[in-house]
């Protein structure tokens, strides 16, 4: 059987550095830092009083007030990326045939913010009285759920959950399922909103993240010697993947191919990385032989790099282990120096600024680099501070998650 070929239509986004895919995009080729002190709780008593929080969000902006309440913060996000993108792609306006669209999601956490304010007010008054869409706005799942209500599409619906590798999963099953003919267009992404007092209480404890509390927009320093942690963030991406075929026959404008999918698992420990970078190395290498592309190939990673002391060493050696000297050849990054990390939905976010750098050849910066880490191979171009331009033929994404959980996804120009 011949797989079929899935291509780009559309994409959306709102992060903390832009509310639209556009100005997201913007913001990393100006090197924006999206971390400041966190507005959405008071952090007195907590160890990280900052994040990257989404701004200028006012959820009355996008939804009726009723129906805003009975979603999750985490759900908002989703359809509101999910929104752009279908818009973006035409979807709709071109009539497809929706029983052939689905929508596959990826979210870490999902209605976490729903679950910490019921639990505490049940807490308090110890009658177990609940709202009662706090188990439809807390579940990973209702976020495709309400997508494909919106837009009345029938195809697959679920969510995949990985932890940070959640979203790139998610593009990876879209993938194949289009390829095996399981549908014609999947709406997928991934949203995450986790700056609550247990999300950043929960990370603290386990000394996740950065304390850089003086000096919040230069916290997230992936590859500095002086990284102390990753910075929390929040919001969502929406891809639009689509059967070649298909695309062309309606006139769609198509961004690249989605060539390459990749998995593996570090099999070594809760939290973290396999120190010689095993399953990043695999992860790879497994995309690179899906997609039928050889090292050689590669012009640009976007990095996992979530400015953590072993991760950010783990995924260097891997790269320099699988390229070799051709390594030494390409733009690699991490846009986590400016979005912070968005858990779940940090694979998606990702992968479209990597469709950024193939249509425009250009790799965003990877900024707040001071000091080297000699650990780390010097040799390798980590476009720290500037971005650079570059052709970009063919961009490939890494995402990793607590758990040994691993997604790579590699994009092609067509």
């Amino acid at each position: 059987m011949e797989l079929k070929r899935v291509v780009v239509t559309g994409f959306g986004a709102i992060t903390p550095i832009g509310n639209t895919a556009e100005e997201y995009w913007q913001s990393l080729l100006l090197g924006k830092s999206g971390a400041a002190p966190i507005t959405l709780f008071d952090t007195t008593n907590f160890k990280t009083k900052f994040a990257c929080e989404v701004k200028n969000f006012n959820p009355l902006n996008y939804f009726e007030k009723k129906e805003a309440k009975k979603m999750d913060r985490n759900t908002q996000f989703g359809l509101i990326s999910a929104r752009e993108a279908v818009a973006h792609s035409r979807i709709i306006e071109d009539g497809v045939d929706k029983n052939r669209v689905g929508v596959i999601w990826g979210s870490g956490i999902g209605g976490l913010e729903t679950f910490e304010i019921e639990v505490l007010d049940w807490a308090k008054s110890e009658i177990p009285r609940f709202n009662p869409f706090f188990i439809p706005k807390m579940i990973v799942d209702i976020t495709p759920g309400h997508i494909s209500i919106e837009y009345g599409f029938h195809g697959p619906n679920y969510a995949t959950v990985s932890a940070c590798a959640s979203s790139a999963n998610a593009l990876i099953d879209a993938k194949m399922l289009i390829q095996l003919g399981k549908a014609d267009v999947i709406v997928c992404g991934g949203s995450e909103a986790a700056v609550t007092a247990s999300g950043v209480g929960g990370f603290n404890a386990m000394m996740a993240l950065s304390t850089r509390n003086d000096s919040p927009e230069t916290a997230s320093r992936p590859f500095d010697k002086d990284r102390d942690g990753f910075v929390l963030g929040e919001g969502s991406g929406t891809i639009i993947l689509e059967e070649y075929e298909h695309a062309k026959k309606r006139g769609a404008t198509i961004y690249a191919e989605l060539k390459g999918g990749g998995m593996s698992a570090d099999a070594y420990h809760m939290t973290a990385p396999h120190p010689e970078g095993l399953g990043a190395y695999l992860v790879m290498k497994n995309c690179l032989e899906d997609a039928e592309c050889s090292t050689e190939d590669v012009d640009h990673i976007n990095m996992h790099g979530t400015s953590t002391p072993l991760g950010d060493i783990a995924e260097s050696n891997a790269i320099s282990k699988l390229l070799g000297d051709h390594a030494f050849n390409i733009q690699i990054n991490s846009t986590k120096s400016m979005t912070g990390h968005l858990l779940g939905a940090a694979g998606v976010i990702e992968a479209i600024a990597c469709l950024g750098a193939i249509t425009n050849n250009i790799v965003p910066p990877t900024i707040n680099h001071f000091t080297d880490d000699e650990r780390i191979d010097s040799r390798l171009n980590f476009t720290f501070n500037t971005p650079v331009e570059k052709e970009v033929n063919v961009a490939m994404s890494n995402t990793f998650g607590f758990g040994g959980h691993n997604a790579c996804v590699l994009f092609k120009k067509i």
